[in-house]
């Protein structure tokens, strides 16, 4: 993994912004979407571990049409020589044409098999995973979860944490399946904080978090809480709202701004900043866990 040449620790990066600043607030940002130019922010610290577990045997993992996961894994296997296959919820989209994601996905090698909901749904049960495996024809392959986190993705992010000790008070960042998040409370000082905002709706994350920190570390670690109101009605969702103020941050700070992730949760800061949810003289860190899929 060390030829791939990962930008780490990723840089920290102040900005000047007066929707936190009158709020006596510092602003700073974690650039995670710097580390590596196509396994980005979270995808590399997720997914490095599980490179080197599957140890050059075929990879396979699960996503939607519109997945970051599916994206980085199809790259890392076309950098590293490994052979891929994405397991794509909606066998609906097998007769059609390939989105710009999942072209993206086939043109780094990626095998893609398209499964009903029901099937997909199965893939963290035993006997289900293993027909899916059978259906594919890679019955020996490493599995990596949907969105890469498992406990050894979570030991992964904890170094996210390690790096931003003594240099915040509070950690902030977009969640999907919680693995980031699970990692990066548990590598902060003590009194540092972490804080999700979650981009599917359903305040079913927690639960999900709290049994990654058990599985990679054997009980709840550091200090974390979620804020549910974020979402814009859910995964990929990108209201006329959201759209404007990412272009908008854009133009204040220079940062291209990822709509699905990113935006949501720096607007849920901008948000919190006014409802004097942070005390005066707080330092919050947003991390940038990608960036726009062109």
């Amino acid at each position: 993994m060390t030829d791939l040449r990962p930008r780490l620790p990723s840089p920290l990066q102040e900005v000047s912004d007066e929707r936190f600043g009158r709020h006596g607030v510092r602003l700073l940002l974690k650039r995670d979407d710097l580390i590596h130019p196509e396994l980005i922010g979270n995808k590399w610290r997720k997914l490095a571990p599980n490179l080197e577990r599957a140890a050059g045997r075929t990879l396979v993992t699960f996503g939607g049409a519109y997945s970051n996961h599916l994206r980085a894994t199809a790259a890392a296997g076309r950098l590293l020589g490994l052979p891929t296959v994405g397991v794509v919820r909606g066998d609906e989209l097998a007769g059609r044409p390939l989105n710009p994601s999942l072209a993206r996905c086939a043109s780094d090698g990626m095998r893609l098999h398209f499964v009903d909901r029901s099937a997909y749904r199965r893939k963290t049960d035993p006997d289900g995973l293993g027909e899916l495996l059978d259906a594919v024809g890679a019955r020996d392959a490493y599995v990596v979860p949907e969105g890469g986190s498992n406990a050894a993705a979570v030991r992964g992010c904890r170094a996210l944490g390690e790096e931003l000790r003594g240099r915040t008070d509070v950690a902030a960042l977009a969640c999907g399946t919680g693995g980031t998040l699970a990692g990066l409370a548990a590598g902060l000082a003590p009194g540092q904080r972490a804080l999700g905002i979650p981009v599917l709706k359903g305040g079913f994350l927690g639960d999900g978090i709290q049994a990654l920190q058990e599985e990679a570390f054997g009980g709840r670690r550091g200090e974390w809480r979620l804020d549910d109101r974020f979402h814009f009605g859910g995964y990929a969702r990108v209201t006329p709202e959201l759209e404007t103020f990412a272009a908008d941050f854009e133009r204040r700070h220079g940062l291209p701004v990822e709509r699905l992730y990113v935006a949501k949760s720096l607007y849920g800061l901008v948000v919190l900043a006014e409802e004097g949810a942070f005390a005066r003289g707080t330092t919050v860190t947003a991390v940038i866990t990608g960036r726009p899929f062109t």
